[in-house]
């Protein structure tokens, strides 16, 4: 019988320890194979992820300076498309449960909800390292790398 995403994650304390926690998004940045650089939030990015001791997680990442016309408390249906292109390419929202791998420094959010639909049900998994009390989440996809840096809220 297998480890559930919660147990696997029980099963790691010196690694889940130093995760457990709420941090806050310092930096996020895109590295192309050519070597150039964007920043998918912007350089002033805003962002919390949680790691609970129950092995659950949530994540929260937006882009600052987004504008709507939609009043406070209302609904995006109010939104033209663009507007609502506009919210969705520049926030990430999930929450899920979590693994780690100490010996490959992986952790793997399992996603339960989300913003993207077509996230629900998937993986994502994302190298860890630790830059002094900063942990760096990386994530590589063909052609390009993430690389977002936490410091502990």
């Amino acid at each position: 019988m297998g480890l559930s995403a919660g147990n696997f994650a029980l099963a790691q304390p010196g690694v889940r320890g130093s995760l457990i926690g709420v941090w806050t998004l310092q930096s996020c940045v895109r590295t192309f194979a050519d070597g150039h650089k964007e920043y998918p939030f912007g350089e002033k990015p805003v962002g919390r992820i949680e790691y609970d001791k129950e092995g659950r997680v949530f994540a929260l990442l937006m882009r600052s300076g987004r504008r709507s016309t939609v009043a406070p408390g209302l609904e995006l249906d109010a939104a033209s498309v663009d507007e609502i292109r506009e919210a969705v390419t520049g926030f990430v929202a999930y929450f899920g449960s979590y693994e780690v791998d100490d010996a490959l420094q992986t952790v793997t959010h399992h996603v339960e909800a989300s913003l993207v639909p077509s996230w629900v049900g998937t993986s994502l998994k994302r190298h860890f390292r630790w830059d002094g009390a900063r942990l760096v989440l990386t994530r590589a996809v063909p052609g390009t790398t993430d690389e977002l840096v936490w410091e502990r809220a």
